[in-house]
């Protein structure tokens, strides 16, 4: 009974007619990325109980894309939900792709980072009980990732983020605390999707773009740069084509039935229920 206390009451799961999906799914925070890359592989959109929050792609039988895409998400809340759902319908490797701002002198606008940690500053990873574990990605995904981005030719850096719920409440105090920390940029998803991965037992890794600088205590958008268009577009491809072979190595659409390893896994009544 004490522990059904701790339990959500209302679960994810699959409603009676939801889709099952591939194992591996991309997170796709920018609309505009999300679009283009379900264009590249033919992908369409499918209905589903979450669809006005969220669109859910998948590809045609014997289309290029043998992976999912979901999106746009934006914060916290809102991408642990998108989590939490594409989990109950079936994934099981979620590959995050967004934007984030530098907080360090080194990455400027249009470089590429790839999460090592993330110190949550938001309000939803704290509802993941993980007994004291840090906020990391999957270090198997993240080392292939890095991987795929030196085959396609694409530099990037590796360091720790900082997730906030509040962008107009960067300040220069929290700034300044977080570069102490060793944190290179600030984003809005990252430690709480963490969170959600290592209590679902499910991995996850990320990429984020530079899209604007707050390193000299001061806002320098980037979002009209040319620059961050052209980088954004070759990691997003990259990353989607990275999964793809991925999966191709497989030799099949990969499918398991339960997410393993995590704190609470779920169970067959909340991934299937109807």
């Amino acid at each position: 009974m004490e522990q059904s206390l701790q339990e959500g009451i209302i679960r994810p799961h699959r409603g009676r007619g939801e889709p099952s999906i591939p194992a591996d799914v991309l997170m796709v925070m920018p609309p505009y990325e999300l679009r283009h890359l379900a264009r590249r592989v033919s992908a369409e959109p499918v209905a589903f109980a979450d669809s006005d929050l969220y669109r859910l792609y998948l590809p045609k039988e014997g289309s290029r894309g043998a992976c999912a895409l979901s999106g746009p998400f934006l914060g916290a809340p809102h991408a642990v939900m998108g989590l939490e759902k594409l989990i109950a319908l079936g994934a099981r490797r979620i590959w995050a792709f967004g934007w984030c701002g530098s907080l360090s002198e080194a990455a400027r606008v249009g470089d590429l980072l790839i999460p090592t940690r993330a110190y949550p500053e938001e309000g939803t990873s704290r509802h993941y009980p993980l007994d004291g574990l840090d906020l990391v990605p999957d270090a198997g995904l993240t080392a292939g990732l890095e991987k795929g981005l030196e085959s396609a030719g694409l530099t990037y850096r590796r360091g720790a983020v900082w997730t906030t719920d509040a962008p107009y409440r960067e300040t220069a105090v929290k700034v300044k605390h977080w570069q102490e920390h060793g944190a290179l940029a600030v984003e809005m998803e990252a430690s709480a999707l963490m969170a959600v991965s290592l209590f679902r037992g499910v991995r996850l890794c990320a990429l984020f773009v530079v899209s604007d600088e707050l390193f000299e205590y001061r806002w320098r958008p980037g979002f009209r740069d040319p620059t961050l268009k052209k980088r954004s577009r070759a990691a997003a491809e990259a990353l989607l084509d990275f999964v793809i072979s991925e999966v191709k190595d497989l030799g099949r659409r990969p499918r398991v039935s339960e997410p393993g390893g995590g704190l609470e896994h779920l169970s067959g009544e909340a991934v299937d229920r109807e």
